[in-house]
């Protein structure tokens, strides 16, 4: 028999299920789109059984190309993104389409909070930010606009809980997604019913499910799920973790030195400590399954996707021809990048597309008729780099603040050379990268193989299973430049907010014209 395990990542865009050995080497990867729903502006919503869907054709794919006996896999294991919420009746029924982490509906009622004061309350109650995506703030945009939701809903459940509750039935969630939802009081490690009754919300808690340890076998595949994924029936489904904790520990992060780095839709940076840090508060803050640590962390949709979006939009032509070559277009982004790095380059992008501090707009500064492609690539790689040092500015200062010597890098940018490079240069720290591409999957497979006995705990599991493959060094020359460059791109950004901010009041205030009224009618 050769023991597998299996490690399911449900993200913003796509639905991965991956197969590793116990040595934690990855065998195989299979990927399937999650559609994004937008029902109005600022919602974004998923439709839970075809995320389902996908993930079965996914498992039975993985098995099916890889040859894969049901029988060699020890455990599979969801993750997925942290926030948002999937909420089902008393049949497992979804009661409405899920939400994903990057829904803004519940700006207003922050908003509310933070004039009358409730969410500073709030924030001290759950030992962290509150913010849009976040599954305590959904439910109150629920409970005001949506009465009818809470009689209709049997059980809350974060994306991953509902996957596994699909795979075995269990209805139960961990304390690393609890604690990003919100519903968590970090330093007990338990449901905070004090933030619900803050919030008025007491109607909600007994639907919330309980709390369990995240390498803990849950339930096991039945009949029903091994026909449709093509498993075993029996399998063990272990609890697991949300795919931030899960990129931290397939990085290997243990210790406050290290600093746990993901790179993808959204910029995140995490740091360890022996009690919640409060000064600087974190976004989102959970326990984290070494040691009885707790992982604080910053999150802004403000990193690699703007690349992906540039790519899909501008550079459509170059994208084909990279496919008719066998090439990926992230790999002529690479090339062209590399080919800019010994000139000059004044040009700033910011990464603001899916949001920006305080509004900001993203956008370039600085092209003239010389620019070209390879220019504008740079500076979109220079700007996610510099929104990473924003934010990492942030966690890494104040009284709480842990003092990481090295950066263990995850996401797209830790698979480019010239990136990652940049990164190291940028943040002023070295880079590691550890081996492997869906950490997320991998953080779920280390769960699953320390569920099932394969090692004693967490520690020993990161031990075998995750290996460091490559380490840079910060440049000091480039180093220096890109630092002279940040300090342009700050001022910018807070000029940027100031004009938006202006143009946004003369739109709001402009009078209504014959032709704007005709438009409007």
């Amino acid at each position: 028999m050769r023991e597998r395990l299996i490690g399911i990542d449900a993200g913003g865009t796509m639905t991965k299920v991956v197969l590793f050995d116990v040595a934690g080497n990855e065998i195989a990867c299979e990927r399937q789109p999650n559609v994004m729903l937008l029902p109005e502006q600022g919602w974004t919503e998923r439709d839970a059984d075809h995320m389902w869907a996908a993930t079965c054709l996914s498992i039975r794919t993985l098995l099916d190309r890889t040859g894969t006996n049901p029988a060699d896999i020890i455990a599979i294991t969801p993750s997925g993104y942290g926030g948002g919420v999937y909420l089902i009746d008393r049949d497992g029924a979804p009661v409405r389409n899920g939400l994903v982490s990057t829904d803004t509906r519940s700006v207003p009622l922050i908003e509310y909070w933070n004039e009358t004061g409730l969410r500073e309350q709030v924030s001290d109650v759950i030992e962290q930010q509150v913010w849009p995506g976040q599954t305590l703030a959904i439910l109150a945009w629920m409970q005001a606009n949506e009465p009818g939701t809470l009689g209709r809903t049997a059980h809350v459940l974060s994306c991953k809980d509902y996957l596994r509750f699909r795979l075995c039935g269990d209805i139960s969630t961990d304390p690393t997604d609890a604690g990003c939802a919100g519903i968590l009081n970090v330093s007990r490690s338990e449901i905070s019913s004090d933030v619900f009754k803050l919030t008025s919300l007491e109607g909600w808690l007994s639907k919330l499910p309980p709390v369990g340890s995240p390498t803990e076998v849950a339930g096991k595949i039945n009949d029903n799920v091994a026909a449709q994924t093509g498993l075993k029936a029996g399998t063990p489904v272990v609890r697991g973790v949300y795919d931030v904790v899960g990129c931290s520990l397939a990085s290997g992060v243990q210790q406050a030195s290290q600093l746990a780095a993901v790179a993808g839709t959204f910029s995140i940076h995490s740091t360890l400590h022996r009690k919640p840090a409060l000064s600087p508060l974190p976004h989102i803050q959970t326990p984290y399954p070494v040691a009885g640590q707790i992982l604080a962390t910053t999150a802004t949709p403000t990193s690699a996707s703007n690349l992906e979006w540039f790519c899909k939009t501008a550079m459509r032509a170059e994208a084909d021809l990279a496919r008719a070559q066998g090439r990926s277009i992230y790999e002529i982004c690479n090339e062209m990048v590399a080919g800019t790095l010994p000139r000059e380059s004044r040009i700033q992008f910011f990464p603001f597309l899916y949001d920006g501090p305080r509004g900001a707009p993203a956008g370039f500064a600085g092209l003239t008729a010389s620019s070209t492609m390879p220019d504008l690539l740079r500076a979109i790689y220079e700007g996610v780099v510099f929104a990473h040092r924003t934010d990492l500015t942030y966690l890494l200062n104040g009284p709480d603040a842990a003092q990481p010597d090295v950066i263990r890098l995850a996401g797209g940018p830790s698979r480019s050379r010239v990136w990652s490079q940049m990164f190291a240069d940028g943040l002023g720290l070295p880079v590691e990268i550890a081996s492997g591409t869906e950490l997320g999957a991998k953080g779920g497979a280390i769960c699953g193989a320390v569920a099932t006995g394969a090692y004693k705990d967490v520690p020993s599991a990161i031990k075998n299973m995750v290996k460091v493959e490559s380490r840079l060094e910060p440049d000091p020359d480039r180093a220096g430049a890109l630092s002279d460059k940040y300090a342009l791109y700050c001022s910018a950004v807070e000029t940027s907010v100031a004009a938006w901010k202006k143009t946004k009041r003369a739109t709001t205030l402009q009078p209504d014209t014959p032709a704007r009224k005709a438009s409007a009618a």
